[in-house]
């Protein structure tokens, strides 16, 4: 069973929709400062990651003490948690799973929120119930992992006030927000102005497609908690690459642009498909799609030369559960074109079973 997507090394040779990743690639700007960056590769990395920090401070309208960078999204997790070390968290189901194995590893305590299948696995306003006084630590995703889904912004602005009028550290894992339509008019950046509870997580992984280089940061305005987690972890934790490609990341407006409108009308037709097709799926705003089948769409999947990701070891899902991403269009009409010869032989299949217990033979 796959633990996350974009396992290639155990699938070499197919087409990777397991990962999350822009089609269109880092981008010039990106690919030209990776390069420029490897000039300097015989010095040791700033581990204050100045340069970078004060770029992302830029863009967030944030002070740079307020910005940690980190070894991508998932290394920030893990040192929030450490720095921390919180003995009662909340997590949703469906979620990420990084999440609870940070968490896990310095023994807190874990309660679960059940997302609903019947309510799209959206999250609703029976999770501010369920922000008690004695809670430490929440981590949510927006756009949510699996699901693609976007918290309602009312619903998040109440629970980012519960949590700072409980002291409850709330971690807003956005690192999926420039996919979707809405995301140049939704500035979260500036509650952390009143709210020093609220961690903001952005990473470069995804919208410039340079999950190799790992390279992320948070935003926070608790300076302490930073301190924190700076002390908390090793001196060099992000590399002269990565600090050069997250520099031009911040500079570069032109490709989440250009990707929005790409991943907007490539997303909308996936879906359409799959109303024709009659899969069950879940309306999403980013660049992943969660769907569910009785069909063995992973393994099927594989034979038509192209890697799914199966979900069913997402805790609150199971069986039959997949989420694709959403490419390009040329590799989403394979996809599709896959999927749809799956389906008809699954129904000549049928069909040809039926003839046979009833006698009656094609």
């Amino acid at each position: 069973m796959q633990e996350h997507g974009g396992d290639i090394y155990s699938n070499r040779g197919l087409i990777d929709f397991s990962a999350n990743i822009n089609p269109l690639g880092p981008g010039e700007k990106v690919m030209e400062a990776l390069k420029k960056s490897l000039e300097d590769v015989t010095a040791y990395p700033d581990p204050k990651c100045r340069a970078l920090r004060a770029a992302a401070a830029r863009r967030e309208s944030a002070d740079p003490e307020q910005i940690i960078c980190g070894n991508g999204a998932a290394d920030l997790i893990y040192t929030l948690v450490l720095a921390e070390k919180p003995k009662r968290a909340l997590l949703c189901t469906p979620a990420f799973s990084e999440y609870e194995k940070a968490l896990r590893t310095v023994g807190c305590e874990i309660r679960f929120h059940e997302r609903r299948e019947e309510e799209g696995f959206a999250l609703t306003g029976r999770y501010l119930e369920e922000l008690t006084d004695d809670l430490d630590v929440v981590f949510l995703c927006s756009p949510d992992n699996p699901t693609g889904r976007c918290i309602e912004e009312t619903l998040l602005w109440e629970i980012a006030e519960q949590c700072r009028k409980k002291q409850i550290r709330l971690v807003v894992d956005e690192c999926f927000l420039d996919f979707t339509e809405d995301a140049p008019w939704i500035h979260h950046e500036l509650w952390i102005r009143e709210n020093r509870m609220l961690f903001l997580l952005r990473a470069f992984t995804k919208m410039f497609s340079i999950p190799g280089v790992r390279s992320g940061y948070g935003v926070c305005s608790d300076t302490g908690l930073l301190e924190r987690m700076q002390e908390a972890r090793q001196p060099w934790s992000v590399s002269i690459p990565a600090q050069a490609a997250g520099i031009a990341a911040l500079e570069d407006e032109l490709l989440p642009a250009v990707t929005r409108q790409l991943i907007s009308e490539e997303r909308r037709h996936i879906m359409e498909e799959f109303d024709r097709m009659g899969i069950r799926y879940y309306p999403a705003s980013a660049n992943y799609i969660l769907f569910y089948s009785g069909i063995d769409f992973y393994e099927q999947m594989k034979k038509e030369g192209i890697l799914i990701r199966d979900c069913r070891n997402y805790r609150g899902l199971g069986k039959g559960y997949y989420r694709i991403a959403v490419k390009g269009q040329e590799d989403n009409e394979q996809l599709l074109d896959a999927m749809r010869r799956i389906i008809k032989r699954r129904k000549e299949s049928s069909h040809g079973k039926a003839n046979h217990d009833t006698g009656n033979h094609v």
